[in-house]
């Protein structure tokens, strides 16, 4: 399994610290943003890694991972998206990556307490299909919330005024190379962007999603309010437990 760390957009939400460097380069607590996805992935044994940016600061991330030494990589793979297209576009561009595998796909400003190192074995075992990671939530109407049947997510729903369950989808998504087939077939949304949301949905029909909640705190830092959360856990619990 390969991993893909999605780590572009343009972070208005945290103007003015972003006219001058990337969402993901600004720090939580003691290290960059992107420092903690990339610890998850290799923390569950995925070596292989493309970092997928964009912007005017897209060069700061070879400055500052060069090849990965300082995780124990030989090599950082980097690519780079063209405006802000959506989540399912951003990522649509590691199909020469992935070149068939299966991968792991974390967006760059998520933040977990704990390790994904089970969910990412039993998508091995699971052989095929797609795996998403779940938290609850105290305000799912803020997140894409899974409705819940059994073992299974029936639908996943965006922002919903009237959410069916309290857990949230988080940016955490492990799919087999179906997905690369799946985005080509998907229309803008209203933002006009290409909405993960309809892959994770298309999977779903196809009854090859499964789904595990992540224990431990989880945040993103896409916003004020979210960074000085972040960084306040960070500092005071840690985070990438393995």
């Amino acid at each position: 399994m390969k991993g893909v760390i999605l780590a572009g957009g343009l972070g208005t939400r945290l103007a003015p610290l972003t006219k001058i460097t990337n969402k993901h380069l600004l720090p939580v607590y003691d290290k960059p943003m992107v420092f903690y996805p990339i610890q998850t992935l290799v923390n569950a044994g995925i070596k292989d890694i493309l970092i997928v940016t964009g912007g005017n600061n897209a060069g700061d991330f070879l400055r500052l991972l060069g090849n990965g030494k300082d995780f124990g990589l030989q090599h950082i793979n980097y690519t780079y998206q063209e405006g802000e297209g959506g989540i399912a576009e951003a990522l649509d561009l590691a199909e020469f990556f992935a070149d068939g595998e299966s991968i792991c796909v974390m967006l760059g400003d998520n933040i977990i307490e704990n390790n994904i190192n089970q969910a990412v074995a039993d998508f091995r075992a699971q052989g095929a299909g797609a795996k998403i990671m779940l938290h609850e939530v105290d305000d799912p109407t803020r997140f894409g919330v899974a409705e819940i049947s059994g073992d299974k997510i029936v639908a996943i729903q965006e922002k919903p005024k009237a959410p069916k369950s309290n857990h949230a989808v988080i940016g955490i998504y492990m799919y087999d190379s179906d997905v690369f087939s799946i985005i080509k077939t998907l229309e803008p949304s209203e933002r006009g962007e290409l909405e993960i949301t309809d892959v994770n949905n298309a999977y779903i029909d196809k009854g090859t999603m499964t789904y595990e909640v992540l224990g431990g705190w989880w945040t993103d830092a896409g916003t004020f309010p979210s960074l000085l959360k972040a960084s306040n856990l960070v500092a005071k619990t840690g985070a990438n437990k393995v």
